[in-house]
């Protein structure tokens, strides 16, 4: 049993729904709403938003789960965006992405540029139009704003880009990725927090929580990319090595790197049982990693 995969399955399709519809409602100009909807309607595994329902859920059990969709969904926005750019040719210049062509390929960078850029600021719009207090809204702004901005994504993939061909250290890769990949699923857990309006005691033990599950998200990532095959993962593997990249799997080789994978997922744990959280629908999200 998976109480996160069953929470998602009992929600997936009417979020999905959810962004669809918005984007037709709110979107008026053709080309700049179909390149949006290209990328978005392909799907994913949706791990963000649903990161922060389920912290949201196991915090507060009682809450209406559609009503924080506007939140969840600005988050998709802003990680769909940031694939369509990292896939660009003057990025990582990839030709999929969840087993579909990228943006580019299927419009033309110039085009997927313009795609990113909208969904990027209709986030903000998504997390001040709702039900929520305008505190609450400002909070969510500002934590989604930082982990997305030049503190947090955008300057993983800065120091991801400049050292593509160098070696970095371990350290270096950890801090590299609490960026490029942690900083938005901090956020997502964060913003959670923030809609059920909990103590800081709670906050920082979910923090860390949150910390350790964006590390070994990149360190399973690192290690599907070597042992996984492209129509599972929906997207060219083996790429990362070709292109110098600084990955766990590098630094580590693959036993040592599934050994600190496994260890910050128990880690993680303890976090969520030094706050009750033990048994969860957050808890069984660490069964990602299994």
């Amino acid at each position: 049993m998976n109480q996160f995969i069953d929470f998602q399955q009992q929600y997936l399709d009417q979020f999905n729904t959810y962004l669809h519809n918005q984007l037709v409602q709110r979107i008026k100009q053709p080309q700049v709403q179909v390149g949006m909807l290209y990328s978005l309607d392909a799907g994913g595994k949706r791990i963000r938003p649903f990161l922060m329902l389920a912290t949201l859920h196991s915090l507060k059990p009682a809450a209406l789960i559609s009503d924080y969709f506007p939140i969840a969904g600005a988050i998709e926005l802003i990680h769909t965006y940031s694939l369509i750019h990292d896939d660009l040719p003057e990025m990582d210049n990839d030709d999929y992405r969840r087993g579909q062509l990228t943006n580019h390929k299927r419009f033309t960078p110039a085009r997927a540029v313009l795609a990113g850029d909208a969904l990027l600021t209709e986030a903000f719009i998504w997390l001040t139009d709702n039900v929520l207090p305008a505190t609450l809204q400002s909070s969510l702004v500002k934590t989604l704003a930082q982990a997305a901005g030049g503190n947090g994504m955008v300057a993983g993939q800065m120091v991801d880009i400049v050292n593509t061909g160098r070696d970095l250290s371990l350290d270096q890769i950890i801090d590299l990725d609490l960026q490029k990949t942690g900083a938005l699923i901090r956020a997502s857990v964060l913003m959670g927090a923030i809609c059920a309006q909990v103590n800081q005691h709670l906050l920082t033990a979910l923090d860390n929580f949150a910390r350790n599950f964006g590390i070994a998200f990149q360190i399973y990532d690192d290690l599907l990319d070597v042992t996984s095959t492209q129509e599972q993962m929906g997207k060219k593997v083996g790429k990362d090595q070709a292109a110098g990249k600084n990955t766990y799997v590098q630094v580590l080789g693959v036993h040592q790197a599934q050994t600190k994978l496994k260890f910050l997922v128990q880690e993680a744990q303890s976090y969520l049982d030094s706050v009750d959280l033990k048994n969860s629908v957050l808890a069984d999200s660490l069964k990602y990693f299994d």
